[in-house]
């Protein structure tokens, strides 16, 4: 458990550092709609990491009282990535499309990219 912790803190800390670049981005570059496509995709990423981190806690807890657990929040985490596909396609003006799909992988990007990089220091 505590292994995840650390795990999340750091892929926090790496996606606040990309959401601050991305508002920078936004802010300076002529590519305002793939820099907020990109904040919003890895916002919605950053709840899904939290969500599933959350469950994984609560499985725990439960596991270790004997319970079963009904879900780990598959759903949940679905509905989320559509609505940010939902939002972006309401709002192509603001949000680009691809973007939001890029930023959405970016959870899943940091916990493969530090994985690989806990491997190589140990």
């Amino acid at each position: 458990m505590p292994d995840l912790e650390l795990m999340f803190v750091r892929a926090r800390r790496y996606i606040y550092f990309l959401l601050a670049f991305y508002v920078l981005g936004a802010g300076f570059s002529p590519y305002y709609t793939v820099f907020l496509g990109l904040i919003l995709g890895t916002t919605m990423s950053l709840f899904i990491l939290w969500s599933m981190v959350q469950k994984n806690r609560k499985f725990t807890k439960m596991a270790v009282e004997g319970k079963k657990m009904r879900s780990l929040g598959t759903l949940t985490r679905m509905s989320v990535a559509a609505l940010a596909a939902v939002v972006a396609m309401e709002y192509p003006e603001l949000f680009h499309m691809i973007s939001v799909v890029i930023g959405l992988m970016t959870g899943y990007l940091v916990i493969m990219i530090d994985f690989f990089i806990q491997k190589l220091r140990r």
